[in-house]
């Protein structure tokens, strides 16, 4: 596999472990509902990256004879544990601070570690999601994108914690479990979107924008008649197509032959790292 891939998501690792060290034990001292749901964020953080470390260690393993289309699909998996961590997350942080604004026991100690701890935590999670974006992007890696995904939500949830903290410095001590509250919404919708995309990729749900792009491309060859059956999945970085042309008869095997490798080699500089299977068939 990539050793880029590898040592970005190692990297996520080790700040997942540090970020939530730190948050529990600032969230412990200072009993801030905000910093501990962000600390148990945080510690389901590391086990989405732990995750997603072995996803893109196994995901680049070629082809065997049990498994014909590589191992690409390990790496949605991984994106839909991810979903279900966030999930446990959000529940965890409603029960929490509802039973918080309902006892009214929101009281809470604000030091300047308290601050301290939530803005490291900002710095450290645009760092990593820009260089996972990156990465991911680079190795149509679907794993370290639902992971650099996650970690942009950590920035804007470390940023509602730092406004309850913040409120709370002037007395207004159930900001923060209104605060912890806003990290949920902000867990439930980033939790669809990755529940969404891993489960539409787990059941071989056609990507649309794979789709316009193979019937862009064959519309710029006069030679195909029609194209019918297209057949589209994903597995990981991988995508597999496969569709029937319909050409003139009078073509020899040769022409046919390298009209096919031409609109393979097209398509495989437009998708990356896809797999294209083509079956001429005369046009009665």
């Amino acid at each position: 596999m990539p050793g880029e891939k590898k040592r970005v998501a190692l990297i996520s690792v080790f700040a997942a472990v540090f970020l939530t060290v730190s948050k529990l034990v600032i969230g412990i001292l200072t009993g801030s509902l905000g910093i501990l749901s962000e600390a148990l964020h945080s510690g389901l953080d590391l086990v989405a990256a732990v995750i997603t470390y072995f996803s893109v260690r196994i995901s680049d393993k070629p082809a065997d004879k049990d498994h014909h289309f590589g191992h690409g699909k390990i790496e949605n998996l991984s994106a839909l544990i991810e979903t279900i961590l966030l999930l446990i997350t959000c529940t965890w942080i409603v029960y929490e601070a509802i039973g918080r604004l309902i006892s009214g026991e929101t009281q809470i100690k604000v030091t300047y570690w308290s601050y301290i701890v939530v803005i490291t935590s900002i710095i450290i999670d645009i760092n990593r999601s820009r260089m996972l974006s990156r990465v991911a992007k680079k190795h149509n890696s679907q794993a370290l994108e639902a992971d650099a995904l996650h970690f942009s939500t950590d920035i804007w949830s470390s940023t509602v914690v730092l406004f309850g903290l913040i409120c709370a410095n002037f007395g207004w001590y159930s900001a923060d479990a209104a605060a912890a509250l806003g990290v949920a919404i902000i867990v439930l919708s980033v939790s669809y979107k990755l529940g969404k995309k891993a489960i539409d990729v787990l059941l071989d749900k056609a990507p649309e924008d794979i789709i316009a792009i193979v019937e862009k491309t064959l519309a710029n060859y006069k030679e195909v008649r029609y194209f019918h059956n297209l057949k589209i999945r994903s597995s990981g970085a991988d995508t597999f197509i496969k569709f029937n042309i319909h050409l003139e008869p009078e073509l020899t095997l040769r022409q046919v032959h390298e009209l096919c490798d031409e609109i393979e080699k097209e398509l495989g500089s437009l998708i990356a790292r896809s797999e294209v299977n083509i079956h001429p068939e005369p046009n009665e």
